[in-house]
C-alpha cells in the first residue's frame, strides 16, 4: 500500500507557501482557504472537527500571509493569481478533486476557483462572502456599500499600515466591534501586524480594481453552499441571497442565527456539520 505524503509547503509562482496538513493521511481531502485579517491558524477548531470526523485538512497560509510568499506590488495579489496558487496546491496534494471550503476573502478565492477549475472541486462551502457578483449587486440594491467602506480606506498606499502600527488600540476595537474576542485579536496583532504580513494582505483589496472581469462573472457549476450569518456587520443578507443565482448546480443557503463574521472559530462544529454535508452532495455527484 502506497503511503500519502505529508505536505507542509508548496511552491508556486517562485515563492513558498506555509501549509498545515491534519487528520487522517488517507481521509477525503477538504482544503480550507482563510481570509483577512487572518492566517491559516484561524481554521485550527474547525479543522479538528473535521479530523476527528475522518477528513484530511489541508489549510495554507495564502499570498501576502506565508513568510515566503509575499510579493511586492498590489499586481501580484489579483485574483487569478489567487486562483492559481490554490490550483498548485491541489496539485501538489495529488489527491484528485477536493472539497474547497473558503471564508472572508477565502471564500471569494474558492468561488473563482470553483467557476474557472471546476475539475478541481468536488463540493463547494463559502463562508459569509458570497459570489463575486453577488457582493457587487447587494452594494447598489441594499446597504452594502455602508457596510464595506474599509474597502475604500484600504486602497491608499502605505497609509492604513501607519495607522495601525502608530495605535493598535484602533485595529483592537475595530476587530472587537465584528465580534472577535481578545484571543483572535491578539493573534491578528501577532501573525498579522508583527508577523510581517500587512501590506500583503492590505494589496488583496489593493489589487481588486484589476481584476478580470470574466474570473468575476463566471458561474459555479460545483454542489455549493453558502452559509451566512445574522450576527456579521460586515456581509449583508442581500448578498447572501442573491449567491445562488450564480449557481447552475446543486445548491444550499445556510443561516446562522447569533453568530459573527468569525464563523470558523465561533462555531466550529456547527461549520464543521454543514461542510460534511456539502461533501456528501460532492460525493453524490461525483458518484
Amino acid at each position: 500500500m502506497t503511503s500519502v505524503r505529508r505536505i507542509d509547503s508548496f511552491r508556486h509562482d517562485g515563492l513558498t507557501f506555509d501549509v498545515r496538513d491534519t487528520g487522517p493521511p488517507d481521509g477525503v481531502v477538504v482544503v480550507l482557504l482563510h481570509g483577512f485579517p487572518q492566517t491559516g491558524s484561524s481554521w485550527a477548531a474547525t479543522a479538528a472537527v473535521l479530523n476527528q470526523r475522518g477528513f484530511r485538512t489541508i489549510v495554507p497560509d495564502q499570498r501576502g500571509y506565508s513568510p515566503g510568499a509575499r510579493p511586492r506590488g498590489r499586481f501580484a495579489y489579483r485574483m487569478s493569481r489567487l486562483v492559481a496558487d490554490v490550483a498548485a496546491l491541489v496539485h501538489e496534494i495529488g489527491a484528485g478533486p477536493v472539497h474547497l471550503v473558503g471564508h472572508d476573502w477565502g471564500a471569494a478565492v474558492a468561488w473563482s476557483v470553483a467557476a474557472r477549475r471546476p475539475e478541481l472541486v468536488r463540493s463547494l462551502t463559502s463562508v459569509s462572502v458570497p459570489h463575486n457578483l453577488a457582493f457587487l449587486r447587494a452594494m447598489v440594491s441594499g446597504d452594502q456599500l455602508l457596510r464595506s467602506y474599509y474597502m475604500a480606506l484600504f486602497q491608499v498606499p502605505w497609509v492604513p499600515e501607519l495607522f495601525v502600527r502608530a495605535f493598535p488600540g484602533l485595529l483592537a476595537r475595530s476587530l472587537a466591534r465584528t465580534g472577535m474576542t481578545v484571543a483572535q485579536v491578539g493573534r491578528v496583532q501577532s501573525e498579522i501586524v508583527r508577523g510581517g504580513a500587512l501590506t500583503g494582505a492590505l494589496n488583496w483589496y489593493r489589487a481588486m480594481a484589476l481584476q478580470d472581469p470574466r474570473l468575476l462573472r463566471a458561474r459555479v457549476t460545483v454542489p455549493t453552499t453558502h452559509v451566512w450569518s445574522d450576527g456579521d456587520p460586515t456581509l449583508s443578507r442581500r448578498s447572501a441571497e442573491l449567491a445562488g443565482e450564480y449557481v447552475r448546480g446543486r445548491y444550499r443557503l445556510e443561516v446562522l442565527s447569533g453568530v459573527s463574521h468569525w464563523v470558523p472559530e465561533e462555531v466550529p462544529s456547527v461549520l464543521a456539520d454543514i461542510i460534511q454535508r456539502s461533501a456528501d452532495a460532492g460525493f453524490s455527484r461525483a458518484g
